[in-house]
């Protein structure tokens, strides 16, 4: 097991190899390979993923974190399919734009270019290794990824699966490289890395994230957390409003763009909120209520907190509040909200647009699940992470976030007067 300093450094030199031999035929090749070997290494890929779900289970993870870490057919197909995604998509690297002319007669323009080496820290989602690496790769930047230890043999598994995919291609293997020490102090010494490591994105719970922000000499791409909120305008379609509630809370409770907190209107309240927490409880579902809600509805209903509005509970587990107004349920949002996603179920369309306007969110969803929050689903191919930054990228990021640019200055003998 070689030590971070030298992990950094051989993902550097192959990155540099990778500028000039890293042509956008190669990496569809090697995303194209990626996509077999998963295919034919499926069995090996949930017998290892097996190891980490059974440990898990003895480590006492909740039902939500077992559903994050385990590898389905049907992940396994996702996989596969942003493989093939992103191979379609557009090359970045090397496209020139906004060529303008000066008066002086010289041309400047903007070339993109990858970032350089990107450090990837993850927690439980295997599948982060594959979507991570592969727009990466496609985006021309070298990758050092290191995983959560949860997930310790999924990730070890599908990165032989990356660098044989390399090795075919005859790329260095070294260009996707992986951390395997599960001593925190390995992360530690990566951040300080920052003549070789040019970015870190962290994917990962609240505490993670602002460990890496207080150590890193590096600059981060922060996700803190995803406390998403769906709102029930007066005004929505009421059986939208159930389907939409039912799906951004259950569908997958443990993801960052699953709805923690539900606001519904006071008009409305009355008749949606019965149906909507039965449904919801149904499922599995606890509800924290404002005292208006259990007013409403008392089965079962435990009374929110003030520190309800802030958690991002990651399971079956909700914050419900009526609100008076579109311009309280807003502030709500804008005041507990972590700036992931937010939706409001309306047919007013000047409602619509009042709350696109004024949400604080990267993402802002009209009558839709905040489960559509995400890099595949918005045609990114995958996504890298979900920025609640405001710079340099925000929201979903794909490949055009993975990529900066230098000036070109196409002159004639131009000289400087």
């Amino acid at each position: 097991m070689n030590d971070v300093k030298t992990i950094a450094q051989n993902v550097y030199k192959a990155y540099e190899t990778f500028l000039d031999a890293g042509t956008t035929k190669l990496k569809n090749q090697i995303l194209l390979s990626i996509a077999e070997n998963i295919e034919k290494q499926k069995d090996y890929l949930i017998q290892e993923n097996t190891k980490d779900l059974e440990k898990g289970k003895k480590n006492g993870l909740s039902n939500a974190m077992i559903d994050r870490l385990t590898l389905t057919d049907k992940r396994i197909k996702g996989m596969i399919q942003a493989c093939h995604e992103i191979a379609a998509l557009t090359d970045p690297i090397g496209r020139i734009s906004e060529m303008n002319v000066r008066p002086e007669g010289f041309k400047v323009g903007r070339m993109r270019v990858p970032i350089g080496v990107i450090g990837i820290i993850y927690e439980a989602r295997p599948n982060v290794t594959i979507e991570a690496a592969t727009l990466c790769l496609k985006s021309g930047n070298g990758v050092i990824l290191r995983g959560g230890s949860s997930s310790f043999y999924s990730n070890m598994a599908l990165v032989n699966v990356l660098k044989d995919a390399l090795k075919e291609n005859n790329a260095d293997p070294n260009l996707i490289s992986y951390i395997e020490s599960t001593d925190r102090k390995a992360v530690d010494e990566l951040l300080v890395l920052d003549d070789l490591v040019h970015l870190i994105i962290p994917r990962g719970g609240e505490g993670l994230i602002k460990s890496v922000v207080e150590k890193s000499r590096i600059p981060v791409l922060k996700h803190y957390k995803g406390i998403c909120h769906v709102y029930i305008h007066q005004d929505a379609d009421m059986q939208m409003a159930l389907d939409i509630a039912q799906n951004a809370k259950v569908q997958r409770p443990g993801v960052c763009n699953a709805m923690e907190t539900l606001l519904v209107h006071k008009d409305v309240a009355a008749e949606f909120l019965p149906k909507a927490l039965k449904n919801l409880q149904d499922a599995g579902v606890e509800i924290r209520g404002c005292e208006k809600t259990i007013a409403i509805y008392n089965k079962n209903v435990v009374k929110a907190t003030e520190q309800d509005w802030y958690d991002e509970y990651l399971d079956l587990v909700l914050a419900v509040k009526i609100v008076d107004n579109e311009s309280e349920a807003i502030a709500h949002i804008n005041k507990y909200g972590s700036g992931h996603t937010d939706a409001i179920v309306t047919t007013n369309i000047s409602t619509a647009n009042s709350f696109i306007k004024k949400t604080d969110s990267s993402s802002v969803i009209v009558n839709a699940s905040t489960r559509l929050a995400d890099g595949g689903v918005y045609g990114l191919g995958a996504e890298i992470g979900i920025s609640t930054d405001r710079l340099h990228a925000r929201g979903p990021m794909g490949l055009e976030d993975l990529t900066s640019y230098k000036w070109i200055v196409m002159g004639e003998g131009h000289l400087r007067n």
